[in-house]
C-alpha cells in the first residue's frame, strides 16, 4: 500500500506532508490513520520542537472521502476525526499548518485544531456540508471556538467560498500572506517556535487549549454520532451520489 502521508525530521521540525493527489487529500481512512500515526511519532521524538503539516499537491484537503462515505460506515471515520482534532490540540509540540491550496469541509478540522495556521492569500475555503445534506458536526468542535457566532452562521449555512484574507480577519487562520511569501513566513514561525524549551511549549499549549480540549471531551461522541447518522441518511446519500456522478463527467 502506497503511503499517503510522509514524515521528515530536520532542524528540530517534524514535517508531515499530505500526499494523496488522486483524491485531493480527502480524509480517507488511510490518510487519517497515517496522519495520526505520524503526529504521534513526531510528538514522541525528543529532537522535535515543532510540527508542520502541509500538502504536496495543489489542494490541502478536499474534505471527507465521499467515495468511502457513499459506501456507508462513517461511524469510525467521524470518531477518528474527533480523535485527530484532540491529538493536535493536546500534542506537546506546537502544530503549524501551512496552506498553499484550497481547504474544504472536513479538512477545516485540521485547521481549527492547529496552533498556528499560515495561508497564502490565494487559498480558498468552504464549508460545503449543507449542500450535501450534511452538517459540519465533527469539525464544529474546533471551529466554533475560533469564529464569532455571526461568522460561523454565515459560513456554515451558506457554504460560500471565502479567501484567506477573510479567514484571517475572522480568526480561522493566523496570517494570510502573498503566495510568494508563504515559505518565508512559515520558516519564520518555525524558527521562533524551535527556540522555545519543551516544557514551556507543552505547558503553554495546555493553557491555550484547555477549553478546546474540554469541549472535545464533552461533545466529541455526540457530534461523531450525529455526523455518522447524517452521512447514513437517504438525503445525504442521494446528494453524495449525484456529486460523485457529476465529478466523473
Amino acid at each position: 500500500m502506497t503511503e499517503l502521508v510522509h514524515l521528515e525530521v530536520a532542524d528540530q521540525v517534524a514535517t508531515i506532508t499530505l500526499d494523496s493527489e488522486h483524491n485531493r487529500n480527502a480524509l480517507s481512512r488511510q490518510l487519517v490513520t497515517e496522519l495520526a500515526e505520524h503526529l504521534a511519532t513526531a510528538d514522541a521524538d525528543p529532537d522535535v520542537r515543532a510540527v508542520l503539516v502541509r500538502s504536496a499537491g495543489r489542494v490541502f484537503c478536499s474534505g471527507a472521502d465521499l467515495a468511502e462515505a457513499a459506501g456507508g460506515g462513517m461511524v469510525e471515520g467521524a470518531q477518528a476525526l474527533i480523535r485527530l482534532q484532540r491529538q493536535i490540540a493536546t500534542a506537546a509540540r506546537p502544530v503549524v499548518v501551512e496552506l498553499g491550496g484550497p481547504v474544504r469541509a472536513g479538512g477545516l478540522g485540521i485547521v481549527g485544531a492547529a496552533d498556528v495556521v499560515v495561508a497564502a492569500e490565494t487559498v480558498t475555503f468552504a464549508l460545503t456540508e449543507v449542500r450535501l445534506g450534511l452538517a459540519p458536526a465533527v469539525i464544529s468542535v474546533s471551529l466554533l471556538p475560533r469564529l464569532t457566532d455571526r461568522a460561523a452562521a454565515d459560513l456554515f449555512l451558506t457554504a460560500r467560498t471565502f479567501d484567506a484574507v477573510e479567514a484571517a480577519a475572522i480568526g480561522l487562520v493566523t496570517k494570510a500572506v502573498p503566495e510568494a511569501a508563504l515559505d518565508g513566513e512559515v520558516g519564520r514561525v518555525l524558527g521562533d517556535l524551535v527556540q522555545g524549551y519543551p516544557q514551556g511549549l507543552r505547558e503553554t499549549k495546555k493553557l491555550l487549549n484547555h477549553d478546546l480540549v474540554a469541549r472535545i471531551d464533552a461533545l466529541g461522541d455526540q457530534l461523531a454520532a450525529q455526523s455518522a447518522e447524517l452521512f447514513g441518511s437517504s438525503e445525504a446519500r442521494e446528494a453524495m451520489t449525484a456529486f460523485l456522478q457529476r465529478r466523473k463527467q
